[in-house]
């Protein structure tokens, strides 16, 4: 399934993120990509990363004071569960966006743990349509799952 996300999201996550060029992206990050995977958008912190391909969502973390040591998460698109967002209000609220995905390699076990993580958009960023496609990615998967 592909993740179209290009021109979805303008402006940057939680103030900071910058969006990337996908072959800055691919330049730096190449490395941990699937065979047949592609980078479809993502974005930087200082050192950090945010990256969407086609097959997950990709969190690179640096560490350390020279940045030598990284982290990497990768949560399976085909993972994703469940999706809420909450639009900024008036001051200084931010808009979020709340992905649940399942942890489990199985994912029909008996014993499910799950995950979360919470994406923080600047106020003047609409996250509707972010909020449409993981949505969708959601309700696909629990169809396929409860099938």
């Amino acid at each position: 399934m592909a993740f179209g996300m290009k021109g979805i999201l303008q402006g940057g996550i939680a103030s900071n993120y910058s969006e990337q060029s996908v072959e800055a992206l691919e330049k730096e990050y190449g490395q941990y990509l699937m065979d047949n995977e592609q980078i479809t958008m993502g974005f930087k912190l200082i050192r950090d990363a945010l990256i969407f391909t086609d097959k997950r969502i990709i969190f690179s973390d640096k560490q350390g004071t020279t940045g030598t040591k990284t982290r990497i998460e990768s949560i399976n698109l085909h993972s994703i569960v469940e999706v809420t967002m909450e639009t900024s209000g008036f001051g200084f609220d931010d808009s979020e966006i709340t992905f649940t995905y399942i942890k489990t390699p199985y994912l029909k076990a008996h014993g499910i743990e799950y995950g979360s993580h919470t994406l923080e958009f600047p106020k003047n960023f609409n996250v509707q349509g972010l909020y449409k496609i993981l949505q969708e990615l959601a309700y696909d998967n629990c169809v396929r799952l409860n099938s």
